[in-house]
């Protein structure tokens, strides 16, 4: 029986050649996040980093996507999950501090890629949107197909990244460009800019993550570890652990805007498809290429 992993609802977990592969397993969902994949998904790092066979470990999604974000339509609009409790008798998100308290949780689990001691590589195909590039961002290395889609469209109307990667991987121009226009960007231009350390074409995308996977973790696992930790401890100097912290003080405070309000009464009436086509509509096709880029 596992340690950590009680349950696997929402993931799959397996370990082949001292690499554990975790896989977000909603994809008639497209993976999007919800607390129990949260949930999951931290307690299936930590079982990879507490297991002697594993070395490594790659984060990757089930079916056509990596990860299209968090679950506008469960949780993270409002709806409680098949609560046992009194609602009312705990935090929601109704006041600032509530919904601090609630993004700081979710932080959490995404900051365990970070603080876990073995590497954990991001393998990204089909759209890498909003909460799942707070999840790909954060990984040590992060590997996409040439036609991945990556980006943040959710900063157009509905808040800001929870967990803040984008400036370490990509720099301030970039970042706030991303940021700014919610544009989604290809696998193969985010490997340009840096935002992903290698994009591969499309058939080519397993057999390259699992090739660097299988080549990081012929290392042993306690110089793996000092590797990682000694360059986290390098971003933690230029700011990194602090600005994930802020970065979600960041995020309530968007949740704040009239744009965010008008999203979640749109969707009320008339539905989760009719608020992204009013957000999306004025951006156009919103894929940003390195070749147009004004």
């Amino acid at each position: 029986m596992p340690k950590w992993l009680a349950t696997t609802a929402t993931i799959t977990f397996e370990v082949r050649d001292r690499v554990a592969h975790i896989t977000l397993n909603r994809p008639e969902k497209r993976n999007a996040i919800n607390k129990q994949m949260l949930a999951e998904l931290k307690a299936a790092l930590l079982e990879a980093d507490d297991l002697k066979s594993v070395h490594c470990i790659l984060l990757q999604g089930a079916g056509k996507d990596f990860c299209a974000g968090y679950d506008l339509e469960g949780g993270y609009a409002g709806k409680q999950e098949e609560p046992d409790h009194d609602p009312a008798d705990y935090r929601g998100r109704d006041s600032f501090d509530d919904d601090l308290w609630q993004l700081r949780l979710g932080g959490e689990a995404r900051m365990a890629i970070f603080d876990i001691f073995k590497p954990v590589i991001a393998k990204v195909h089909g759209n890498c949107l909003a909460g799942g590039t707070d999840l790909a961002l954060m990984c040590d290395m992060v590997v996409a197909a040439t036609d991945a889609r990556i980006g943040f469209p959710a900063t157009r109307a509905i808040g800001s990244p929870a967990n803040h990667m984008w400036l370490y991987h990509c720099g301030p121009q970039w970042a706030k460009y991303m940021l700014m226009t919610g544009d989604t960007m290809a696998g193969r231009d985010a490997a340009r800019i840096g935002l992903v350390m290698k994009a591969f074409a499309p058939d080519r995308l397993d057999a390259g993550a699992e090739a660097l996977a299988r080549r990081i973790a012929h290392g042993s696992a306690d110089l793996l570890a000092a590797h990682k930790r000694i360059v986290n401890v390098g971003l933690e100097l230029m700011g990194a652990r602090t600005l994930q912290r802020m970065a979600g003080e960041n995020d309530g405070r968007a949740h704040r805007s009239r744009a965010f309000a008008q999203f979640f009464d749109v969707m009320g009436e008339h539905g989760l498809k009719e608020a992204l086509r009013q957000r999306d509509t004025p951006y156009g096709e919103g894929l940003v290429s390195l070749d147009d880029t004004p």
